[in-house]
């Protein structure tokens, strides 16, 4: 048996660990540093303490990168049915609900607990509580020279950095992948919040506060569409979040950054035919003109909606509808399907639930190694891909995961016998 191969992981997120347990059994000698006490602890939050590993409602439109040929093509070497493969061999019974795939157990705990074991099983030597502070290209031998906080060296053949980002985390934490990343040449693009919530400076934004209700959004940039969801709106005391608000974050924030002028269009009405819904609105206001506005209101939103749009209008909540006039309840009315929300500033990345940014994309190959140094490999949120809500960027993790450790071990990519149709609980 010829001498094993060396190499780091620097990183025992989702992605790290995936890269560690698949190096080590494609044979080489993996080392797994994690600075935290333990390894794994984003993943006990992730799908709300559920894990969300997945979806099978999978396409490219879930997500942002500046090349989206090569991620389909990561994709397509490591899919979601190789994640199910990858998982079920573990042990970990999986439930597919309408297409999100989450442990049996519905405990984020049970995946990391699997994962911890698989590590065990594998024999990759994890050192928690060592923070690597810089990795350089070895002057004398091909590979990488680390050193930790303590001053300790240590010298590996091959790296992946899966260090993951400032995503979720106290200020100023979560950065310590990409200095190294830039200490071996590479560019770290602006780190900004994905998955997260938007700030309003309007006025009426208090007067929302608790509000949640079904509508369409629109984000608009500099007065543009740039991206339409729907789903459960909800109203904060500072400005708007619940899933439809956190799938277009991404756009939103990159946009501020650049000076943009953002703005989000909400429809109250999103399941109502425009024409049936001027028709309806016109016999309500021939049966109930004689209401004031905001009983006339009532039965269609919520009540805070109903003052807030009252306000907006400048008209009096106990003023007649039919003081009001037709063309002022018209106007009213299809005011509560383009009602523009200005969005001031996102939140910030201790809020996010991922990080958009980071390691240029295209200075890695598909093969997940950089094009600037030999043997040096990305996982995870270390580069600048990031998902949309719904386990695609849990999917990213473990694809990414998968293939660098792989490829770093030198283990040709074998195909993962799994149909689509295979059965999934």
């Amino acid at each position: 048996m010829g001498k094993k191969m060396k190499i780091a992981v620097i990183g025992a997120g989702a992605s790290g660990m995936a890269a560690a347990i698949t190096a080590e059994k494609c044979g080489a000698e993996v080392t797994l540093f994690e600075k935290n006490e333990r390894v794994g602890k984003k993943i006990l939050s992730t799908g709300n303490g559920k894990c969300n590993l997945g979806n099978l409602e999978f396409s490219m439109e879930q997500y942002y990168c500046s090349d989206k040929e090569k991620l389909q093509n990561i994709f397509q070497t490591f899919s979601v049915w190789d994640t199910v493969s990858f998982f079920e061999n573990m042990g970990l019974m999986i439930k597919n609900k309408n297409g999100y795939l989450y442990p049996y157990s519905e405990q984020a705990s049970t995946v990391l607990d699997l994962l911890r074991t698989e590590l065990m099983r594998a024999h990759v030597s994890v050192r928690t509580e060592v923070e690597i502070v810089s990795a350089g290209s070895h002057k004398e031998k091909e590979g990488f020279e680390l050193t930790d906080s303590e001053g300790n060296h240590y010298f590996f053949e091959k790296l992946i950095l899966a260090c993951g980002s400032p995503a979720s985390l106290k200020k100023g934490e979560g950065r310590s992948g990409y200095e190294l990343a830039a200490q071996l040449g590479h560019h770290i693009s602006p780190l900004l919040p994905g998955l997260v919530q938007l700030k309003s400076d309007e006025r009426f934004i208090r007067a929302l506060s608790g509000v949640r209700c079904q509508a369409g959004v629109t984000l608009l940039i500099d007065g543009q569409t740039a991206a339409v969801e729907r789903g459960e709106l909800q109203f904060t005391d500072y400005g708007i979040s619940g899933i439809p608000v956190f799938q277009f974050s991404r756009i939103a924030a990159r946009a501020l950054e650049n000076g943009q002028e953002v703005k989000v269009m909400t429809d109250f009405f999103p399941d109502q035919d425009e024409k049936a819904f001027g028709y309806m609105t016109r016999l309500r206001y021939e049966a109930q003109k004689d209401k004031s506005l905001e009983d006339y209101l009532t039965g269609t939103l919520n009540k805070k909606i109903c003052r807030v749009m009252i306000k907006q209008a400048g008209l009096q909540t106990e003023m007649a509808a039919e003081e009001a006039g037709w063309l002022k309840i018209k106007e009213l009315m299809l005011g509560c399907r383009s009602f523009e929300i200005h969005i001031s500033e996102t939140n910030s990345l201790e809020n996010a639930q991922v990080c958009a940014g980071g390691v240029d994309f295209g200075e890695i190959s598909t093969e997940l190694e950089s094009r600037i140094v030999k043997g040096l490999y990305f996982t995870g949120e270390m580069v600048d891909v990031d998902g949309k809500c719904g386990g695609y960027n849990l999917q990213w993790a473990w694809s990414s995961g998968y293939l660098a450790g792989r490829n770093a071990a030198g283990c040709p990519v074998e195909e993962i016998s799994v149909q689509e149709d295979a059965p999934v609980c």
